[in-house]
């Protein structure tokens, strides 16, 4: 597979996650090894991982975090509630006025 260049920021974010992760896995004295196959993946994916190849499928990354008991800090992330433009976005294509709906014939078709 094949990526175009991503942008720096989307690098750096991605390095970020694979070094918090490397983080956590030493802190827990686990080898690479040991914990690809608690997560059930290859070393070298995890390697992968944690020295932050974008390629590195979602799910793995997931299965990962599970292992090192850090999956509930998945809620978080792009959480509805925290996506301030998309509440602006949705905000601004809200009508000005409701009006109440008019029963149709068709409600009351006994």
């Amino acid at each position: 597979m094949v990526f175009k260049a991503l942008p720096l920021s989307v690098e750096q974010g991605v390095k970020g996650l694979g070094s918090r992760i490397r983080i956590a896995r030493k802190r827990r004295g686990w080898t690479v090894a040991e914990t690809a196959l608690k997560a059930g993946i290859n070393r070298n994916t995890l390697n992968a991982l944690e020295v932050g190849k974008p390629t590195v499928a979602i799910g793995t990354l997931v299965a990962v975090l599970w292992v090192l008991g850090l999956d509930s800090t998945l809620q978080s992330v792009a959480h509805p509630d925290q996506d301030a433009q998309g509440k602006a976005l949705e905000a601004s294509r809200r009508p000005q006025r409701v009006r109440k709906r008019q029963a149709s014939k068709e409600d009351y078709d006994f």
